[in-house]
């Protein structure tokens, strides 16, 4: 049943009338040009083909859910399925924070992420559509953005507005996770010129200059050369910390978090991880290092004790080594083992004499 009320054409859902949505309705809408609106594509998807200076758009491969908080002059792309009073078309957001849409009105936008405002908007259109699905997409910022992606205390994309220095960026973001590297990675689009650093590397088919940066130099220096301007588009980055294992007849087994070291000595790991017990058998303690590309290990021999008595250097431990100190064997310890071992069938066997 279609209703027309000054000028807006209601369509009322009556129960039996909507078929479900097929799989094919379902499909992801394209966008103009043949590319596909990826849901829920995660924070870390790369941007898309760069935009020239100045411009605000938003490549359709960023996407900018859930954290980013719309706000005034934010166009954002609306479809609802089965509603074309809405149409697929921008919307710009208002000063006052709302976007004003055929059939609902007036939609307050400003302090939403895009999950809450595809809920508020799915909310709404229930009155009219049975199970409405509403996909929001921001298609131009208010601001160009830059990126913080993985272990910060709140990842996520940011309006970079006015001249923010990576350090003013950190502070307002709350810094890092306690299981973060402290190693940041910089990545910026060469439109933008190549990043400040002297470490910067340039990938001319990405289009893209890399570089690292040590969270320690930041901290520790009051003006330091690493805390450069950001400009739009510049992606920072944090993985989890590198971390060195230790197991075995040790004081207490588990992950060393390597820092800003490249490596961890074992000496260091053994004192860090309490001392070794007094059935660690040193001379035979091993790393088990892992093989580039596969799931395997290599094994290096370790003679503990030879590097404790100074007969031996110290050996340093990479990235998720494992160091293993095995327990002694003694010959008490093997003979009761072997007693156990024989013990049932030769008393079977005694037993099977005796009655007989």
């Amino acid at each position: 049943m279609r209703l027309t009320l000054t000028g807006l054409t209601v369509t009322m859902v009556v129960t039996g009338l909507l078929p479900r949505l097929d799989a094919q309705q379902q499909q992801p809408v394209p966008f103009p040009g043949g590319q596909q609106q990826q849901p829920n594509v995660p924070i870390n998807a790369p941007p898309g083909a760069p935009a020239a200076p100045g411009q605000n758009e938003a490549s359709p491969m960023v996407q900018v859910r859930p954290n980013y908080i719309l706000g005034p002059n934010d166009q954002i792309l609306i479809r609802a399925f089965q509603v074309e009073e809405i149409g697929e078309r921008p919307y710009r957001i208002d000063m006052d924070g709302n976007v004003d849409l055929p059939l609902l009105g007036t939609v307050k936008a400003g302090g939403l992420n895009l999950d809450q405002l595809e809920a508020e908007l799915n909310k709404r259109l229930a009155m009219y559509v049975r199970n409405p699905q509403v996909s929001v997409t921001v298609v131009q910022y208010r601001s160009e953005p830059v990126f913080f992606i993985g272990l910060f205390r709140s990842p996520g994309i940011y309006p970079l507005q006015g001249r923010r220095t990576l350090v003013d960026m950190l502070s307002s973001i709350g810094g890092l996770q306690p299981n973060a590297s402290r190693r940041l990675t910089i990545t910026r689009r060469l439109e933008y010129g190549t990043l400040p650093l002297p470490n910067a590397v340039v990938d001319k088919v990405s289009g893209t200059s890399t570089a690292e940066v040590s969270m320690g130099s930041l901290h520790d220096n009051v003006n330091p050369a690493e805390d450069i301007v950001l400009l739009p588009y510049d992606k920072i980055s944090v993985a989890r910390a590198e971390m060195v294992f230790v197991g075995g007849e040790v004081g207490k087994t588990g992950g060393l978090e390597l820092g800003e070291r490249d490596s961890l000595s074992v000496v260091q790991a053994i004192s860090l991880s309490g001392g070794v017990t007094r059935e660690a058998d040193l001379q035979k303690a091993h790393v088990l290092r892992p093989i580039v590309n596969t799931s395997r290990r290599a094994e290096i021999p370790i003679n503990l004790k030879r590097v404790f008595d100074g007969k031996n250097n110290d050996f340093p431990l990479m990235q998720n080594d494992l160091l293993y100190v095995p327990r002694k064997h003694s010959p008490l310890a093997t003979a009761g083992k072997t007693a156990l071992y024989w013990a049932p069938p030769l008393l079977t066997t005694i037993l099977y004499l005796a009655t007989r």
